[in-house]
């Protein structure tokens, strides 16, 4: 039984290591979207601001 236990023990730190680097990778993403945002609404500021998409 401690086996399966170590077992659990060792999948849950890789699950939460995987999520850890996919919330970092989505986080930069973020980011960058967010500041492709502010540069294309500097770029051209005759342009009406877009709302953005829902899904």
């Amino acid at each position: 039984m401690e086996a399966e236990w170590t077992q659990e023990a060792v999948q849950r730190k890789q699950r939460v290591r995987k999520l850890t680097t996919d919330n970092r990778t989505l986080d930069e993403r973020l980011k960058a979207a967010r500041s492709n945002h502010r540069f294309q609404n500097r770029a051209s500021p005759t342009s009406k601001p877009s709302l953005p998409n829902r899904h």
